[in-house]
């Protein structure tokens, strides 16, 4: 496996808390069950409380399920900033196993030309500390182990 992906010899990334990955364009921050509680519990909540303050849901590419993400900034202005950015990451220490692991998901990964395209947007990619192979995978086994919330569908009639 190791020989047949394109950063075998690891990938260069630093981040510069530049905070492109959190503002600017909509985008989902999906949450698993670890983040959930961790979330908040940093804030002092229960997690349906959390739920309902901060998430949404997103339907699903099987149209049968939608997952939980982070809300952005409340409709009408026109940045889409995470709901946690607030001159940085509000809950930083807390941040959820996707936002930690950035750049290493697996459709980044897919190939040297997906990673190239996010490198054009990030400042951090392609330069500084070596992440090396075992790390990447470990990066990317986390989010097999901790999946996103699901939920079935809920649906709505247009009839009136």
């Amino acid at each position: 496996m190791k020989s047949e992906v394109f950063y075998c010899n690891g990938l260069r990334f630093s981040c510069v808390r530049c905070s492109l990955c959190c503002r600017y364009e909509s985008g989902f921050v999906f949450l698993s069950e670890d983040d959930l509680f961790v979330l908040a519990d940093a804030l002092i909540m229960k997690a349906d409380e959390f739920v309902a303050a901060y998430c949404r849901w997103i339907p699903s590419e099987d149209g049968y399920n939608e997952e939980l993400s982070l809300k952005e900034i409340p409709t009408g202005s026109d940045n889409f900033d995470c709901v946690f950015w607030k001159d940085g990451c509000s809950v930083y220490d807390s941040r959820p196993i996707q936002c930690r692991n950035f750049p290493f998901w697996d459709f980044v990964l897919k190939d040297e030309g997906a990673w190239n395209r996010t490198a054009a947007g990030c400042p951090g990619m392609g330069k500084g500390e070596l992440h090396p192979f075992s790390e990447i995978q470990a990066r990317l086994n986390e989010r097999r182990e901790h999946p996103v919330i699901k939920r079935i569908k809920t649906w709505t009639s247009n009839s009136s």
